[in-house]
């Protein structure tokens, strides 16, 4: 199933969504790789993964820790990156804080299992716009991250990111990217509403993060004149609250 968002003047598409087949998947570890101090980087495999697809770089998949039942937890993650002919699927796991997924990465090894689920559907923003704005914080890292490395060359990226300096990494990709780090959401926040983008309606503003800090990337997004057809801003937590995923915008 596909729906078409279309553009501010009615003409072609801009974005698709495409549903897919809600599957379950059992995978074993392959590999844990620690990026840096504040990630971890799993790769899963398994013929189950035959089937797997995943068409944009903000996916997210059901991942499942505990016994299924009502003290099962779940967990959103982005698919960082997936090889069909390998059966093989990376997560990128956050270490910070305590929590059912950060205390899993922490202790995975190569054998272990867990189960997947999805995705339910892909957001599909095509490559070939004037611009790509990709704002969010440290959990933001892996969809960021997918997007610089599939925009073709002469691409033109801005990229706002906050994140511990010890996590802090070089991206990869042939876009021309500008890429600025902010220690906080305030630094953030003005560095967004002081970036000087091309006509609003040429490009595409993502953000992913905390809610409150998303909530006022959207608003900042908006009154910049950035239509909401040519922006995606999701919360991927919210202090204080388990499992919370909701798209702001």
């Amino acid at each position: 199933m596909t729906q078409e968002v279309q553009t501010a003047a009615g003409s072609a598409p801009l974005v698709r969504r495409v549903r897919h087949e809600l599957k379950l998947r059992d995978l074993e570890v392959a590999a844990v790789d620690r990026l840096s101090p504040g990630f971890a980087a799993v790769t899963f495999k398994g013929e189950a993964l035959a089937d797997f697809t995943s068409l944009g770089f903000d996916d997210h998949v059901k991942l499942m820790f505990g016994e299924a039942g009502e003290g099962q937890l779940r967990r959103d993650y982005t698919p960082r990156r997936f090889s069909r002919e390998a059966r093989e699927l990376v997560i990128e796991f956050a270490l910070h804080g305590t929590g059912a997924a950060s205390d899993w990465a922490r202790t995975a090894k190569a054998g272990d299992r867990l189960l997947v689920g999805g995705p339910r559907g892909s957001m599909i923003v095509p490559l070939a716009l004037g611009w790509h704005l990709l704002v969010g914080d440290d959990t933001a890292l892996p969809a960021i991250s997918r997007r610089l490395e599939e925009l073709p060359a002469g691409s033109r990226a801005y990229v706002l990111l906050l994140a511990d300096a010890a996590d802090r990494r070089e991206f990869a990709g042939a876009a021309q990217a500008e890429v600025r780090w902010m220690s906080s959401n305030e630094e953030l926040l003005a560095a967004l509403r002081a970036l000087s983008l091309p006509a609003a309606d040429t490009g595409f503003a993502w953000g992913g993060g905390e809610a409150g800090l998303m909530a006022q990337v959207r608003q900042v997004l908006t009154e910049k004149g950035v239509p909401k057809q040519h922006m995606r801003v999701s919360s991927y937590w919210k202090q204080g609250v388990a499992n919370h995923h909701e798209d702001l915008a």
